[in-house]
């Protein structure tokens, strides 16, 4: 397969630091490598304002031009979101494929999609993303070719008309809904559970997944590649080392990233809602990535969106093995905050006794007598069930629950605790 070769470049303002540019830039390759392109060149330019028909100056814009004959190169992509006018005239002036962050990470995100409610979501962020550019000369989808930036709606070859790409995106709202509804019951469901749902949230490249697979023992896909888990997963975690019968639920999301195109945080809605309905939330954060306080403040951005308070989050560094010493380590500035290493298990009983802290200090083993099997059956959604036998007069179960849950079972249901 042929690979592309890529230019990347960026505007940025006088205000912005050396750190994060280099930050951003860095990013952009990342994107690039996961994307299958190899960057062969990258240049950026600050300057008070962005160019009003390149983004850049006139003479960056030959720089990259010289670039691309030396390199062979084929593509440019822009870390900021291009205009149709400026992508117009860029593609117009390199004779090459242009295109900005947001449509390279689309393109990452049509790739990795597997569950129908991820090729939804995608597919519906790229046509809002594309239908503001369908004017003029801009991008048209019969206009769209093979390779990066291209794939998705694009391969559907469908008309460039306005009025059908809306039809299009009301179709897919429609069958999405649809998807949403049945996620809906299933968590509504989860939240009948006597235990907490946990979600693992973070920058992507953050390590959420090795913590993932450290905390369920399942054999998950972890790659260095950037959003390498697309799709939610959900498993149980068993604390049988630590408190035995208790267990919670726990789910990995899509890893975020700075600047994140409105369009994903638009068509994503229904999944970031697993992370809202959250009882604790992990945010993850790699502690060995320079720009790691950035990263950090990024992912508080998009849950302070999602109106997650701070007493929901646990905030867990992790990589602590991979730090050149162990002073580098920042202090510990409240108590929402561990630190870890989840490739080597270092501190992860530790975060495992504070999530048992937080939703089950006040749970207790008890006995509770019922009548008959419907009572039996309700007890599973107000308390965890140890072990269940038959009586003379019904059913007696022991239970790990709350007394003010068992108080209310038995307002509801009936019973006898003992």
């Amino acid at each position: 397969m042929l690979v592309e070769k890529a230019i990347t470049c960026g505007w940025f303002s006088f205000q912005q630091k050396e750190l994060e540019i280099t930050a951003c830039m860095g990013e952009l390759q990342a994107l690039c490598r996961t994307a299958g392109a190899e960057t062969v060149g990258q240049l950026w330019q600050k300057r008070p304002v962005p160019d009003r028909r390149f983004l850049i100056g006139l003479g960056k814009v030959e720089e990259i031009k010289r670039l691309l004959g030396v390199h062979g190169a084929n593509l440019v992509i822009f870390y900021n979101v291009l205009n149709t006018m400026q992508q117009r005239n860029l593609e117009d002036f390199l004779g090459v494929k242009v295109i900005d962050r947001s449509r390279l990470i689309l393109d990452i995100f049509a790739r990795r999609a597997r569950s129908q409610e991820g090729k939804l979501q995608v597919e519906l962020a790229q046509l809002l993303y594309l239908l503001p550019r369908l004017t003029g000369k801009g991008i048209t989808l019969s206009r769209l070719g093979g390779g990066i930036g291209t794939r998705g709606p694009g391969e559907s070859k469908l008309e460039t008309d306005r009025r059908l790409i809306k039809v299009k995106i009301a179709r897919i709202r429609k069958k999405l809904k649809a998807v949403t509804q049945n996620r809906d019951l299933q968590r509504r469901n989860r939240r009948n559970l006597p235990v907490p749902l946990v979600s693992l949230v973070g920058y992507t490249s953050a390590g959420k997944s090795t913590l993932f697979k450290t905390l369920t023992g399942e054999d998950v896909f972890i790659s260095d590649k950037l959003f390498s888990t697309l799709d939610p997963l959900l498993r149980r975690v068993d604390l049988h080392d630590l408190h035995p019968g208790y267990y919670y639920i726990l789910s990995d999301t899509v890893g975020f990233i700075r600047s994140m195109p409105e369009e994903l945080l638009t068509s994503f809605k229904a999944t970031l809602e697993e992370v809202r309905q959250a009882d604790i939330v992990l945010h993850v954060v790699d502690l060995t990535n320079p720009d790691w306080p950035a990263q950090k403040s990024e992912v508080e951005k998009v849950l302070h969106q999602l109106d997650i308070g701070p007493d929901k989050i646990i905030t867990v560094f992790n990589k602590i093995d991979l730090l050149a010493d162990r002073e580098s380590i920042p202090a510990r500035s409240h108590p929402g905050e561990w630190y870890i290493s989840a490739g080597e298990r270092q501190g992860i009983p530790a975060l495992q006794e504070e999530i048992f802290r937080r939703f089950f200090s006040d749970y207790q083993v008890c006995t509770i007598e019922v009548a008959d099997e419907q009572q039996l059956d309700a007890l599973g959604n107000w308390a965890i069930v140890l072990e269940k036998s038959r009586t003379d007069g019904g059913f007696q179960a022991n239970v790990l629950c709350s007394q003010e849950k068992m108080l209310k079972f038995k307002e509801y249901h009936g019973g006898v605790i003992r």
